[in-house]
Parts: C-alpha cells; sequence; structure tokens
C-alpha cells in the first residue's frame, strides 16, 4: 500500500501520527511514503487526479490501485487490518468517547485553523480572505477551551494513559497552527493545552513524524 501526504499539510499528520502510534505499539503496519508537493500544485496533475478527483491528501493507495480518499476512512480501514491495539478504545462507551474527541479536534479545531491560515497567508496560494478568516477565529476558542477543562485533570493523553485518534488530530492541528503562524494563546489562555502539547511532542514516535 501506498500513502500519498506532504509534511505540515494536517490531514497527512493525522495519517501518520497514527500509523506511528499503531507501530510504536507493534501492529506492524508497512506503508510506502508518497510525498505530493501541494505548494508546488502537484495534487492538480492528471496522474494524481486518477488517485483523487478532489485532488486533496491523503490518499491511500490499495494493492490492487484503488484508493481511499479521506482520512478518517483510511484510519479505519487500517484499523480493521490492524486492529490490535486498537486506538479507538476496546469497549463500545471507550471507542464512542474516542470518537468524539476526534470529531471535536477535527471539526472544530483543525478545520478553522486550516481555514484561516488559508484566508489569511494560504501556503496554496489562495487569495486573502478577511471575512472567512474572522468567522474561522470565532469558532476554534471554544474547542480549546472544552480540550483544556478537559486535560484539567493532568491526564498526559485526551483519553488518559493511552493515545487515541484524537490526540493524532489535535497534534497535527496544533503543528498546523505553528506553521501557519496563528498565534492560540496556549500559554495565557489554555495551560492544559500546553502542557499535553509539550508532552506529546516530545515522545519519540511523534518526533519522528512532525516537523514543526
Amino acid at each position: 500500500m501506498r500513502l500519498y501526504w506532504f509534511q505540515v499539510a494536517p490531514n497527512p499528520t493525522k495519517v501518520r501520527l497514527y500509523v506511528a502510534e499503531k507501530n510504536a505499539a507493534g501492529a506492524g503496519i508497512e506503508l510506502e511514503p508518497v510525498v505530493v508537493n501541494l505548494p508546488r500544485g502537484e495534487q492538480n496533475t492528471a496522474d494524481f487526479r486518477r488517485l483523487n478527483p478532489f485532488a486533496s491528501l491523503p490518499v491511500l493507495e490499495l494493492d490492487d490501485g484503488s484508493t481511499i480518499v479521506e482520512s478518517l476512512p483510511i484510519i479505519d480501514y487500517l484499523e480493521e487490518l490492524y486492529p490490535s491495539p486498537s486506538l479507538w478504545g476496546d469497549d463500545p462507551r471507550g471507542r464512542a468517547r474516542a470518537r468524539e474527541l476526534e470529531r471535536i479536534a477535527d471539526l472544530r479545531l483543525m478545520v478553522p485553523i486550516a481555514r484561516m491560515i488559508h484566508a489569511m497567508r494560504s501556503p496554496l496560494g489562495l487569495r486573502p480572505n478577511p471575512g472567512v478568516a474572522a468567522q474561522a477565529a470565532a469558532v476554534w476558542p471554544q474547542a480549546m477551551r472544552f480540550f483544556d477543562d478537559l486535560l484539567s485533570d493532568g491526564r498526559p493523553l485526551l483519553s488518559g494513559t493511552r493515545p487515541c485518534v484524537a490526540d493524532c488530530t489535535l497534534a497535527a492541528a496544533l503543528q498546523f497552527a505553528r506553521f501557519g503562524e496563528i498565534e492560540l494563546g496556549l500559554d495565557s489562555r489554555y495551560p492544559g493545552v500546553q502542557q499535553w502539547d509539550r508532552t506529546y511532542r516530545a515522545r519519540d514516535v511523534v518526533r519522528d513524524v512532525f516537523t514543526l
């Protein structure tokens, strides 16, 4: 299988962190990495659009040539192939909670952060749009407060002591914010998230994936 990705891009980073976490725990997922340079427009070539007509990353190409083109279905597919150890949890309640946390990190934090970056100084060359940036800036603080409250009990990871997919998503979102020079106020407003971020980024498995 091949994984198409670009460094710092948040959704590919989420998948790469997931794979790294699984492999660190002994899953043995083997993926051939293929870097697609987004700023140079390589996602818009005819060859890549045959893999993904939406010209987005990540893409998982299976051995039969078929593809999966969204980050969460890619993770779910790999989780089916390599179920142990689970990064969703071991029981229905735990899995539901882990998915809830992941969706909050993605839809209420990663997405608005990405919109802000692309509306202010897009690495893809999109035109600035102050209105879109302002709308996005009004969304992500609520999610940051949510995670700060969750982490106020001192837990090292979002679901407790084991990594889950939500940790991968939150970490990817915060790295993209650093890349886009978005000031999130971790040091002054969200000390719990700041401590989690420091602890999570210090892990060997994360340092092998992260650029920033």
